[in-house]
């Protein structure tokens, strides 16, 4: 099915719940296991649904805020869970909610006098005063802190499901702690939002659960033949279908809670594919003579540790799903060695020296530079290694370019551009797939046309106009 208006004159006073599941691709929801998923294969057949085309960076923080926002990462001026304090070389800062400066839909939908309940949607901690309630998202530092807002409801929700448990230790290699603490987690979010599905009054829902995210990037290779460290036959075999077995019984219990005036959407902020490995950035820079240090490394560190000759280096990175490169520029870095004219022609020939690189499989890693808007980027270079399958390490000492492993800890997965849509009406059967993927800004638009209110200037992107 095409974009665009595929008829109904319903009327669109309607009530919107979204359930959000973070980093599903549509691969796997809407085709490899969707044989085993009753209530995603029901949605389906009467519902409209596709790819959801993610940001640049597809990456949690900022994508949830893009979806909803309207806005670009580029206008959000976020691209990631950290950024860069000034011109610092070392210092960072842990994005949080004051960091989105743009109305969010509770917003808007406040400002019309409708309720909104929001339950971990990030960036989401500390939580923001709202007409309604917002919870913290993964980013809450631990259970014991604030993560309700109105405090009163704090206390309420941890007496009906116990301490908030906002995320999971995922990289780690204790794989059935990791699993049992994920279905713990996961269950005890779908408790917490059930309580507010039916005791709060709310116009606008949304809840995003973390966990789908975390169940790939930890057992991911243990269900793909195609993935490169494969691991069969293990007892995490049917890890990831039994948890999405879960997610769709979840789903069933949120559908019996909805009633006929309320339009449900599936929404994920990004997808996820398997790891082909780890390209290390900053050795590669160390070897090409772009990064310099007093004294090499001997084992594996943060750069932010090692004893960096900074007036002599030209660029270092962070690492990450992808890479963010900064230049040393004279006048704007401490240190800064390179003319600002010429910083330009460095790019490039960075750029260049990159496209020649060959990944331990004899083929090009292959480049991509992530294109945002001018005077807004987060770094001089932000770049994709192999279409986002080889991730970047921005740690130094490993005496190799390349890693099978994730630096950070295990990991199986990266993450892909394409998350999934899925919006269902009782009312209605469709049972349409959509021909072209909508893009992640076209989301805020569409739920303020659900929700009957006007779309502000300033959003970059266009309702899906389901009703005409």
């Amino acid at each position: 099915m095409h974009r665009g208006r595929f008829g109904g004159k319903d009327s669109m006073k309607r009530r919107v719940a979204i359930v959000g599941l973070d980093g599903v691709p549509p691969e796997l929801l809407f085709d490899r296991l969707l044989p085993e998923l009753p209530t995603m294969r029901m949605l389906i057949s009467r519902g409209v649904y596709g790819p959801l085309e993610s940001c640049d960076p597809p990456i949690t923080v900022p994508a949830w805020a893009v979806m909803m926002t309207g806005k670009t990462p580029s206008q959000l001026g976020v691209f990631g869970f950290r950024e860069r304090v000034r011109a610092s070389y070392t210092d960072i800062s842990l994005v949080t909610s004051a960091s989105i400066k743009a109305h969010a839909l509770w917003d808007y939908a406040g400002q019309h006098g409708k309720r909104s309940c929001v339950f971990g949607v990030p960036p989401a901690y500390p939580p923001k005063p709202i007409h309604g309630i917002m919870v913290g998202c993964h980013l809450t530092p631990h259970p014991g802190s604030r993560f309700v807002s109105p405090d009163a409801l704090q206390e309420e929700l941890e007496q009906h499901a116990g301490p908030y448990i906002p995320d999971v230790a995922f990289r780690a290699a204790e794989r059935e702690r990791v699993l049992s603490q994920l279905v713990e987690m996961t269950v005890q979010h779908a408790r917490m939002r059930r309580h507010l599905l039916t005791k709060e009054r709310w116009d606008f829902f949304v809840g995003v659960e973390i966990g789908t995210d975390r169940l790939h990037h930890a057992f991911w290779k243990f269900s793909d033949p195609t993935h490169p460290r494969y691991a069969a036959p293990s007892r995490f075999a049917t890890a990831m279908l039994e948890y999405y077995r879960l997610i769709d019984q979840q789903l069933q219990e949120t559908l019996s809670l909805l009633d006929d005036d309320t339009l449900l959407l599936i929404l994920s902020d990004h997808g996820a594919k398997s790891m082909h490995g780890v390209f290390c950035v900053n050795e590669w820079l160390i070897e090409r003579g772009y990064l310099v240090l007093r004294r090499a490394s001997e084992r594996p560190m943060p750069l932010e540790q090692a004893d960096v000759d900074w007036a002599q280096t030209i660029a270092w990175a962070w690492g990450g799903y992808y890479a963010r490169l900064f230049l040393n520029i004279r006048g704007r870095e401490p240190d800064g060695c390179l003319a600002p004219q010429d910083a330009e022609r460095i790019k490039n020939r960075l750029l260049q020296e990159l496209a020649a690189v060959i990944t331990p499989l004899g083929r090009p890693l292959g480049v991509t530079t992530i294109q945002v808007e001018p005077g807004q980027a987060a770094a001089d270079l932000m770049l994709y290694f192999g279409n986002l399958s080889w991730r970047a390490a921005g740690t130094i000492g490993h005496g190799r370019l390349f890693l099978e492993e994730n630096d950070t800890g295990p990991d199986d997965a990266v993450h892909s551009k394409q998350g999934v849509f899925l919006l269902y009406d009782p009312r209605r059967t469709w049972g349409d797939r959509l021909t072209d993927p909508l893009q992640l800004t076209d989301i805020a638009p569409t739920i303020l046309r659900l929700l009957d209110l006007s779309i502000p200037d300033g959003m970059a992107g266009t309702p899906l106009a389901v009703y005409a």
